[in-house]
């Protein structure tokens, strides 16, 4: 992901669980002071008003996203049109990687199920432990369950080091 560009558009593809896709958008390549190996792009929210654990994305508001090719999570910053840090919504995932579809740059994550909301007063909510319950991974995979959980325990200590000073 290095090769990108501040200024560069990309489309961002989201992969559910069950390797469907579930999003896909446009984001632009910011300039930013991200640790390596992170990517930070900009994204606008463009659909309608939605509530996740007190996190609210309104149309209008602004996502600074972060992926990495080398870590299992990537983390949301939701801003406001006023700029106001709204919170952070993280996902557990596999490892972000690029793609070029017919010359077009696509940046691709695949979901693992939980996910972390830190709002801006900095209360966390961690979600969706019962999706990964219901699924078969706990019993037949035990060691891949435990590396989820450990990934979003990762996910919560990084997000700090994440957030952008200039906004």
């Amino acid at each position: 992901m290095a090769a990108l560009t501040p200024g560069s558009v990309v489309t961002v593809v989201k992969r559910a669980p069950d390797r469907t896709e579930a999003a896909r958008y446009s984001a632009t390549v910011a300039e930013s002071d991200a640790p390596t190996p992170w990517i930070d792009l900009v994204a606008k929210w463009t659909l309608p008003r939605v509530d996740v654990a007190g996190l609210i994305f309104e149309t209008g508001d602004t996502l600074r996203e972060f992926f990495s090719a080398q870590h299992p999570f990537n983390a949301f910053a939701v801003f406001s049109p006023q700029v106001e840090l709204r919170g952070w919504y993280g996902n557990v995932t596999y490892p972000a990687f690029m793609d070029l579809v017919d010359g077009e740059q696509v940046l691709v994550w695949h979901d693992l199920y939980l996910d972390v909301v830190i709002l801006a007063d900095g209360t966390t909510r961690l979600l969706d432990d019962d999706e990964l319950a219901e699924t078969l991974i706990p019993a037949t995979d035990p060691a891949f369950a435990a590396a989820i959980v450990q990934a979003r325990r990762d996910l919560i200590e990084t997000i700090p080091a994440l957030i952008p000073e200039a906004w």
